[in-house]
């Protein structure tokens, strides 16, 4: 299984976490597993409501020290 694509978006507003995840989920191939990291409080509500829009599976998410860390699959 290859490692995580890594999406650092720690340090940048909403809606830039989303706007990063989007665009790595775009380049790259379905079945590709991503984490993001945040630390926007609201990336916590962004990331679950654009997984649902985008059809792709929400698979973790992790409160680390003071960021949050999401695990998200292409499925599509």
């Amino acid at each position: 299984m290859d490692a995580p694509v890594v999406v650092d978006a720690i340090g940048k507003a909403c809606p830039m976490p989303v706007i990063d995840l989007a665009a790595a989920v775009q380049a790259h191939e379905v079945g590709t597993v991503f984490t993001l990291l945040a630390d926007d409080p609201a990336a916590k509500v962004d990331v679950p409501v654009w997984c649902r829009m985008q059809r792709q599976r929400l698979d973790d998410v992790i409160e680390v020290d003071d960021h949050l860390e999401f695990t998200v699959t292409r499925e599509r």
